[in-house]
């Protein structure tokens, strides 16, 4: 049956290609004529077809939402960088963040009156069946509360889980096979990737989770001028439901509304980069899904804009050997210390020890140097990244899968720059935050802290300490004894020692003359019995 479904799949997947034409997309690419050659092996393409109705953008964007979740997710990272994509294609991919087309008003009602156990009208005072918003994963309604509480409800869309289980079965098994083929995608861990995207899709559909991960993020920016959360209500919310307070803001993109209120559009793309580096180095808990559809801008300030959050499904997080690693290395990056980037990369085992290191340390400074000084309009991040791969393959560098949701955050931040202020120089914005959380690290302060961290671990190490030295006092105590030293306790053949000790001993006794050579099954009896007696 998987394999029926996962064969049904890949021929939907086929269907949608062919009904929107992305092949006529992808073969107006430049390209190989060897590659452009397989095109005569595709069977549809055989045959004159029409001019298609649609543009290309709205084709790739029908095709999208047509495949499911995981694909309109990917149009939703895509439609945030207009720099590495034509106008037409990202306007239509923009429509994906909070314009997918929603499912019936019907089905979400039977779904929370499940969810909750009771009829929505008596849960709400008012509950508006058009939705709000509706994206890959769920779509949201307007309610009020019997209590007069203006809230959103939030919906999980229904049977998305075959469909999720399907697709990402076949990205599993692409990632596997390229790994097999190609040391390439081993170095790049496709496989550890998939399986770290398919735990994040798979927790996005836990509506608790994202109200934990809410109630979090509000507390770590409670009375904060840089962000807002919205309050969770807790007695509505259900694994397929979600209750929380309305918000009344202006979308990060409306760019005609901001300018309206007169918002400080250059304040508030730093205080964009602000929150990004107090999520990660302040707090290790960040928003992993900051797409523009997520994002508003309070209308209460304009001189003094705030940040809406919302949708906080995926919330990512790093290590302090993570956070550690990440900041030295930006800080290198900031001081154009491209060596002791490269050492900080050969330390952590990213690029193998026997790496030169100042063959390394040129081919980060031929990336990187270019891009320091200019604004964020000037700076293609796309471009950059791709010549940082280059280097990654030429020094064997490998992928760390546990930051690609900070690879992905950090694509949304910029995107989000780039229509908010394109002036913005986002290294000299976040290096004196960066340089302040440092100097935090190591202040009398933080110092104390981490000796009474220490200092409550005292018990547990004695403990450790204690059984470790047991341990190295009788090195072999727990080591089963050799077969030769194995010692049985068995009763039984004991008994036959002792019966042939007692029969010797009388045959020894009976005898005319016990020291008689006549006499020697009585010694043997005696001797056997002796050495199986004292042998057990």
């Amino acid at each position: 049956m998987k394999l029926f479904s996962a064969t049904r799949r890949l021929f939907r997947i086929l269907l949608v290609v062919i009904r929107y034409r992305l092949d006529d997309i992808l073969f107006d690419m430049p390209m190989p004529w060897w590659l452009r050659a397989t095109g005569l092996l595709l069977p549809w393409r055989w045959f004159p077809r029409a001019r298609p109705r649609l543009s290309r953008g709205a084709r790739i964007r029908l095709a999208l939402e047509g495949l499911g979740p995981i694909f309109i997710k990917f149009g939703q990272l895509l439609s945030t960088r207009r720099d590495l994509m034509p106008p037409d294609i990202a306007d239509e991919l923009a429509m994906l963040q909070d314009r997918v087309p929603p499912f019936s008003s019907e089905a979400a009602k039977a779904l929370i009156e499940e969810q909750l156990g009771a009829p929505v009208e008596t849960v709400f005072a008012r509950f508006d069946s058009k939705p709000l918003a509706s994206a890959s994963v769920a779509q949201v309604h307007a309610a009020r509360l019997r209590t007069g509480e203006e809230v959103v409800v939030k919906v999980i869309r229904p049977n998305l889980r075959p469909i999720i289980g399907q697709d990402i079965a076949w990205l599993f098994l692409l990632a596997k096979a390229a790994e097999r083929a190609s040391t390439e995608a081993r170095r790049l861990h496709l496989v550890e990737v998939v399986d770290d995207y398919a735990r994040t899709i798979y927790d996005e559909l836990d509506l608790l989770r994202e109200a934990a991960n809410s109630s979090q993020l509000k507390r770590n920016f409670e009375d904060s001028r840089l962000l807002y959360v919205p309050q969770v209500y807790w007695d509505y919310c259900r694994p397929k439901v979600l209750v929380m307070e309305r918000i009344y803001g202006i979308p990060v993109t409306d760019m005609a509304a901001l300018a309206d209120q007169q918002t400080d559009m250059k304040l508030l793309a730093e205080r964009g980069v602000e929150i990004f580096f107090t999520q990660v180095f302040r707090d290790s808990f960040f928003h992993a899904d900051m797409h523009p559809g997520n994002i508003f801008v309070s209308t209460t300030q304009p001189w003094n804009p705030q940040y809406i959050a919302v949708d906080c499904g995926i919330i990512g997080s790093l290590t302090p050997e993570d956070q550690d690693y990440l900041a030295r290395n930006l800080m290198a990056f900031f001081k154009r210390d491209y060596r002791k980037v490269a050492q900080l990369h050969i330390d952590s085992g990213w690029v193998p020890a026997e790496t030169k290191v100042n063959e390394f340390e040129a081919a980060i400074r031929t990336v990187c140097e270019p891009i320091f000084e200019k604004p964020l309009k000037d700076i293609s991040f796309g471009q950059l990244l791709i010549r940082l791969f280059q280097v990654a393959r030429r020094f064997n560098m490998e992928v760390q899968p546990q930051l690609v949701l900070l690879q992905k955050t950090l694509l949304n931040i910029e995107g989000l720059g780039r229509e908010l202020y394109p002036e913005l120089d986002l290294w000299a914005t976040g290096q004196p935050y960066l340089e302040r959380w440092m100097r935090e690290r190591m202040s009398p302060k933080q110092l104390i802290k981490n000796v009474h961290a220490q200092v409550e671990q005292i018990p547990h190490l004695a403990n450790m300490t204690r059984e470790l030295l047991e341990r190295m006092s009788r090195p072999h105590a727990d080591n089963p004894p050799p077969p030769w030293q194995h010692r049985r306790s068995d009763w039984g053949l004991r008994l036959v020692g002792a019966l042939l000790l007692g029969s010797g001993a009388m045959l020894a006794a009976t005898a005319e003359n016990a020291a008689a050579l006549a006499a020697w099954p009585a010694w043997v009896m005696l001797v056997t019995g002796v050495f199986i007696v004292l042998r057990q």
